[in-house]
């Protein structure tokens, strides 16, 4: 049975997230602070659910009448097996990040990429046409090759330890993508450090993902890393001029897509923002 953090079990719950463990997630701060600021009488919650039970989770979203789920790790390609049917985004990635309700049947998407470029365009950054340069070849990269591609990105070079899992993502952006090597970054009109190096509390937390000699100011770097809020990878961009942007825009705006799936309504991003920055800066 599906138990919120903080709450009694029988807690009317509109939705909520998924994960194993779940308790760093800022997605309950996001979405609370999207339903208050549509006037919505809605609650969004954190449900810790171990390893091999989704499936039971989504049976128990049915049951409480739930709008919807967003899904993290461990959950993600078990949740893309249990869905009733998948959006083209997560059928190509084989993962759900996001449920969503079609009646009774449940839907499952992956806001993953979208939400990426949807952070890039309220940052002024163009898409179409340019070269980007991806580092990582795990979920999110892959989420975002896919995701560049369809925006009309020129090339989408991925750049990974591994050769067949670089491939792999490659492979996913269709005729625009390419496997590249770490010195080629400086190539690149945009740069996306999809991999979790600089991230708070591991043990590459103090690193950087690339070789920041080759980086420019005609550039423009997108960190996903969103804890710590300023990475060592944005110091860097900061010391050389280069305009970068940190990993809370993905982050919201992925978080959007799904408020927007579950209530039709447009997401108040501003408010999102403000709440997933104030929630960052408390830890």
């Amino acid at each position: 049975m599906l138990i919120p953090f903080g709450m009694t079990p029988d807690t009317e719950v509109a939705a909520g997230v998924i994960g194993y463990p779940v308790r760093h997630s800022l997605s309950p701060a996001i979405c609370q602070a999207a339903f208050d600021e549509l006037g919505l009488d809605w609650i969004y919650a954190a449900f810790e659910v171990a390893p091999g039970e989704a499936a039971q989770a989504l049976d128990d979203m049915r049951s409480r009448g739930m709008a919807g789920l967003s899904v993290t790790m461990p959950h993600k390609a078990d949740v893309a097996a249990a869905v009733d049917e998948l959006s083209d985004a997560a059928a190509v990635l084989g993962v759900v990040n996001c449920v969503g309700r079609d009646g009774d049947r449940l839907i499952g998407h992956n806001t993953d990429g979208a939400g990426f470029c949807d952070a890039l365009r309220a940052s002024g950054v163009e898409l179409a046409g340019v070269g980007c340069a991806v580092l990582g070849a795990g979920g999110a990269a892959r989420a975002v090759v896919a995701e560049l591609a369809r925006r009309g990105a020129a090339e989408v070079a991925v750049i990974a330890r591994r050769p067949e899992p670089a491939a792999s993502a490659a492979a996913l952006a269709g005729s625009a993508g390419t496997v590249a090597s770490p010195a080629d970054v400086g190539q690149y009109r945009l740069v996306v450090n999809a991999t979790p190096v600089g991230m708070a509390e591991t043990e590459g937390a103090g690193n950087l993902p690339l070789d920041p000699d080759l980086l420019h100011p005609q550039q423009h770097v997108a960190e996903l890393v969103y804890n710590p809020l300023h990475t060592p990878l944005l110091a860097e961009c900061q010391r050389r001029g280069v305009p970068a942007s940190t990993g809370v825009g993905m982050l919201v705006h992925q978080a959007a897509h799904a408020v927007r799936i579950w209530t039709g309504a447009e997401p108040p991003v501003d408010a999102m923002t403000e709440a997933a920055t104030a929630a960052l800066n408390r830890r």
